[in-house]
């Protein structure tokens, strides 16, 4: 029989502790990923090894992504504390050997190590609150969580800008702050968790899905190198169809080694038979090939079209933030009120697709404002769909599965996620080219354009002689040294010569947010499907004792009855059919 701990249940002080512990987890692994897209190349040449420093995302990437199912169903099997208590001394850990690497090859090593710890802090989060609250009360706490999201993209370049530019802080070079930050605030939080957070977990016999586990890994790490390596190799080159062909064959072992494992699989396939957790898996893939697509363009704009520094850039993103928080507390505090969530994913989506086709429309000269009004949109979606959507998931499925349940909402949107930044940049940076020629033809016939080619004096700045090669040439891959992987000789530049550049840019951006709003018409359908179940008034803690009480209970009855009676169930056993031997 199933046996529970038995554990009191947390008072609100700790559950306000516990809490704050795990959004200290989650923040920095979201901010992780943010604060060191931004430095990189400041990591890389100090390292010695830009050339190599796409290997430092990946490794982060790919533990990452492989571990959230990982974690969601082991937590199932040996409790949440132990599994996020090792997730959050592997990030640290992680964290700390990344500050004292010497080498990019350390780095990326070191980073997987952070990355297998962060799918952890991210999904347990959210199981965890999902076992210490009702779907109603957990409302409150989780727009908390979804708003840490927010907080991260703005921090993060803020923060990984200016890191990189510090030459020294304490006597440490200052990009190494960036992972030695982690360390004090990770100790804080795993200190908080280890004393405080105490909840039971299920004993129960169960074989662990090896084969699951290992097509997975040929699945997912295939893809994800594909996704990260993609444009440099070429979508084309062999290493990149080999991969493809890999990854597809893992993805079909996969599903057959679910299919075999069953209530043992990683994620098992009873989960998707509820209507909940099959439909908010298509809606999370498709939201986060949108979302993520959509939302590597915006710093491209701020940076490229506009000239901000990446400290700006970060900064000019806080009304996304402000539209996750706003609707993530609009949300939790009518679902608290009235039980009803659904409608929520609904007008998220929607506004998703409102959002990136207005943002479409940006322009290098245009006003500030647009951009602001389009992030503040962009937000607010973001904040109607993610909170509902994991609060409509973790109602439906049974105690047992909250893990799974919960981690693969997580995954497919992660998986969702790489496959659109992949696609979408692989879209700008397959266009630009030719977005900036065509602004190039029509500045040619202004005035000022032609003054100042005419002008002898444009010739003694060498950025601004090499651009008029390529006017010449026809192809920015003739000019030494200009690369559109490298925007900053744009600095360099004359105004005039400079201004077709940041439009050919802001076309090409705007054609991958309108191609993103499109796509997010598809969420809209999926929203269109969540059932609305009524939320539960219990915790997955008190179901689990509900339940264990409830065999006991079955037990006791059992027994008694075979006591009072014991030729009654002889009886019966001989008048019926013959009982199943197997």
């Amino acid at each position: 029989m199933t046996t529970v701990e038995s554990t009191p249940l947390l008072s609100r002080r700790q559950i306000n502790l516990i809490v704050g512990g795990l959004m200290v987890g989650m923040f920095l692994a979201a901010l992780d990923q943010m604060i060191v897209a931004t430095a990189i190349r400041t990591i890389g040449d100090d390292l010695n090894g830009l050339t190599v420093q796409a290997w430092v995302t990946t490794a982060y990437l790919i533990a990452s992504t492989l571990s959230t199912p990982l974690y969601g169903k082991l937590s199932d099997i040996f409790g949440r504390k132990p599994l996020y208590i090792f997730s959050l001394g592997s990030f640290v850990a992680g964290s700390l050997a990344c500050g004292m690497v010497t080498n990019m090859y350390e780095l990326a090593a070191f980073r997987a190590v952070q990355g297998l710890g962060a799918g952890g802090l991210m999904a347990l989060a959210l199981i965890i609150l999902g076992d210490m609250l009702s779907p109603r009360e957990r409302t409150k706490y989780q727009a908390f969580f979804f708003g840490v999201f927010g907080v991260a993209s703005v921090l993060g370049p803020v923060l990984g800008g200016f890191f990189a530019d510090a030459p020294e802080l304490l006597g440490v070079s200052g990009w190494r702050w960036i992972f030695l930050l982690n360390v004090p605030l990770g100790a804080i939080a795993l200190f908080i968790i280890i004393r405080v957070l105490h909840l039971p977990h299920l004993h129960k016999s169960v074989k662990i899905d090896w084969w699951g586990v290992g097509t997975l890994i040929v699945a997912i790490v295939p893809m994800l190198l594909v996704v990260e390596q993609g444009r440099t190799w070429g979508w084309t080159s062999p290493a990149v169809i080999t991969l493809g062909i890999v990854s597809l064959a893992g993805i079909a072992a996969f599903v057959l080694a679910e299919l075999r494992a069953q209530d043992d699989a990683l994620l098992p396939p009873r989960i998707f038979h509820n209507r909940t957790v099959s439909v908010s898996t298509g809606l999370n893939f498709i939201m986060g090939f949108a979302m993520f697509g959509g939302m590597a363009g915006l710093p491209l704009y701020t940076q490229i079209a506009k000239g901000m520094s990446p400290t700006a850039s970060g900064l000019s993103m806080l009304p996304m933030t402000l539209g996750i928080i706003a609707m993530a507390g609009t949300s939790a505090r009518v679902i608290h009120q009235t039980g009803r969530y659904k409608f929520f994913p609904i007008i998220g989506t929607s506004l998703l697709v409102v959002a990136s086709v207005y943002l479409s429309t940006l322009r290098a000269d245009g006003p500030i404002w647009h951009l602001y009004l389009g992030a503040l949109l962009f937000g607010l979606g973001l904040g109607g769909v993610m909170q509902p959507n994991m609060l409509a998931v973790q109602n439906a499925v049974e105690p047992r599965d909250m893990g799974a349940g919960s981690a693969s909402v997580m995954f497919f949107r992660q998986i969702g996620g790489s496959l659109g930044t992949a696609v979408f940049l692989s879209v700008l940076f397959s266009t630009v080219q030719g977005d900036i020629a065509d602004e190039f033809q029509a500045a040619a016939q202004t005035p000022e354009f032609q003054q100042v080619v005419s002008d002898p004096a444009t010739l003694d700045n060498p950025t601004n002689a090499a651009i008029l090669g390529v006017i010449q040439s026809g192809s920015l891959d003739s000019a030494d040294g200009l690369s559109l992987d490298d925007t900053s000789f744009l600095k360099e530049l004359d105004p005039v010569l400079a201004a077709p550049f940041e439009e050919g840019f802001a076309d090409a951006i705007g054609n991958v947010l309108f191609i993103s709003g499109m796509i997010a018409i598809g969420g809209i359908f999926f929203a269109l499907f969540v059932p609305q179940l009524p939320l539960r008034e219990t915790s997955g803690l008190e179901q689990m004792h509900a339940e264990q009480k409830q065999e006991e209970a079955d037990a006791e009855a059992a027994s008694a009855g075979g006591a009072a009676d014991p030729d009654a169930s002889l009886e019966g056993a001989g008048a019926g059919p013959e009982p199943d031997q197997r």
